[in-house]
């Protein structure tokens, strides 16, 4: 199964293997890279690597999202992410993507050139993202957390994460078609690690066909270096990258269509090797 993802100046699909969406975050306090590429040069440098590894989309964040991340200023969001996203364009190939809540940011990048708005609340914390989305013909991915990530793995709970992630997802998507945003510029995250536990990710990591065959949109999942990794593996952050390129290839098996990731290079050999393996069995 694989869905079409129309962005202002392209049309994005699944073809052998899931695409990629490199990691850039332009702040001093992710769970992960925080502070490496704060400086917008070493981000510009950062951003043409990442294209070079194999990205196919580069998605741009300014604000932390790691449990219990601080909230970041609008002001502050838009001074770490504008000026990237303004030095990048012309440079790179690839789609740009703004992973932010803030409509005003969106906007602002959208306008600098980028393509993409990976809002982690599903168009949910600002009620202008919608629109802005809207006007500016933006792709959209739109995401499931519970809470904020200054509470969302408090005590995270459901009756069934599944059904309640679809349903959520369901229900901004459907919201998106009634303001007249086509089908085809969303995809659609169940937000691995926004609000779940570890069984809650791997449940939900284990039924991709489900919520793509449910919400007829290509599904993206952001896994990479996450801390149900240490859950399975008992590994720090630094460690996580054998883990993360496993859960890359077994979600690859399973037809998952986009994965977010910081290790694009890594990641995308480990999965030529896998389809060249498999289909040579």
């Amino acid at each position: 199964m694989s869905f079409n993802w129309t962005l202002p100046g392209r049309t994005l699909a699944r073809k052998d293997l899931p695409l990629l969406m490199g990691i850039l975050n332009v702040t001093p306090d992710s769970f992960s890279d925080g502070g490496q590429f704060a400086a917008a040069d070493a981000a510009v440098e950062r951003a043409l690597e990442l294209e070079q590894a194999g990205a196919d989309i580069l998605d741009i964040g300014g604000e932390s999202t790691r449990p219990g991340a601080d909230p970041v200023s609008l002001p502050e969001e838009l001074r770490r992410t504008i000026p990237v996203i303004q030095r990048l364009a012309g440079k790179l190939r690839i789609p740009v993507s703004i992973d932010t809540t803030k409509a005003e940011v969106a906007r602002q990048a959208l306008d600098a050139g980028a393509e993409i708005v990976n809002d982690i609340s599903g168009l949910t914390f600002d009620p202008q993202m919608a629109d802005v989305c809207r006007v500016h013909d933006a792709g959209i991915c739109l995401m499931h957390i519970q809470g904020t990530p200054q509470t969302m793995q408090d005590s995270p709970a459901y009756e069934d994460v599944v059904r309640e992630v679809s349903e959520f997802l369901q229900q901004q998507v459907d919201r998106c078609l009634m303001l007249g945003i086509p089908a085809e510029r969303m995809c659609v995250d169940p937000g691995i690690g926004f609000g779940k536990t570890a069984e809650h990710n791997l449940q939900l990591m284990r039924s991709i066909n489900q919520l793509q065959l449910l919400l007829q949109r290509p599904v993206l999942i952001g896994h990479s270096r996450k801390r149900f990794l240490s859950r399975i593996l008992g590994r720090e952050v630094e460690e996580r990258l054998g883990g993360t390129i496993g859960v890359a290839v077994a979600l690859a098996a399973a037809g998952v269509d986009l994965l977010r990731v910081h290790d694009v290079q890594a990641v995308r050999d480990a999965l030529v090797a896998w389809k060249v393996l498999s289909e040579d069995i």
